[in-house]
């Protein structure tokens, strides 16, 4: 039996989620043999850089990251999976919202470590550029938007 009968190919193709996984290497760990934080971060932007970039159509660039929560620590051999979403959409930009899951795989636990949300902005030639609006389908689609549109304005308060 071929791989691709085990995936559903409409939802590995929906271009407004994007799924990711990695194995925490000891080459990202700090000197307590745990994950990291700035190793993780930089892994959140590539995500981030992914999952904006495959709505969008289009490079993107990081503008801003919001409530970035480290809920447990992230220990080698961990499997990390990244559960990102695009949430909402402003002209040129899109909220970016990242799940962080860590397993133990040789135990098989599962917990939530890290969340975060984070802007991109679409970007060619040195200049912005418009991307396809955001349409939110389900209900959790929509209470993300909603909420989304509630970060972005209070973001917009704060940098005036």
């Amino acid at each position: 039996m071929d791989f691709i009968d085990f995936i559903d190919i409409n939802q590995a193709m929906d271009n407004r989620s994007l799924t990711m996984n990695i194995l925490v290497a000891p080459s990202m760990a700090n000197f307590s043999g745990l994950m990291h934080g700035g190793e993780l971060l930089k892994i959140l932007d590539q995500v981030a850089y992914a999952c904006a970039t495959r709505y969008c159509g289009i490079g993107v660039v990081t503008m801003s990251v919001d409530n970035v929560i480290f809920r447990q620590p992230i220990p080698i051999g961990t499997l990390l999976t990244f559960l990102a979403s695009v949430n909402y959409t402003g002209k040129t930009s899109c909220e970016v919202g990242i799940k962080v899951i860590s397993e133990n795989i040789k135990e098989r636990h599962v917990t939530h470590c890290a969340s975060c949300y984070f802007t991109m902005v679409a970007f060619k030639d040195g200049k912005t550029v418009p991307i396809p609006q955001l349409e939110p389908r389900t209900p959790n689609e929509k209470r993300r938007y909603e909420e989304a549109q509630k970060r972005r304005e209070m973001r917009s308060k704060m940098h005036k």
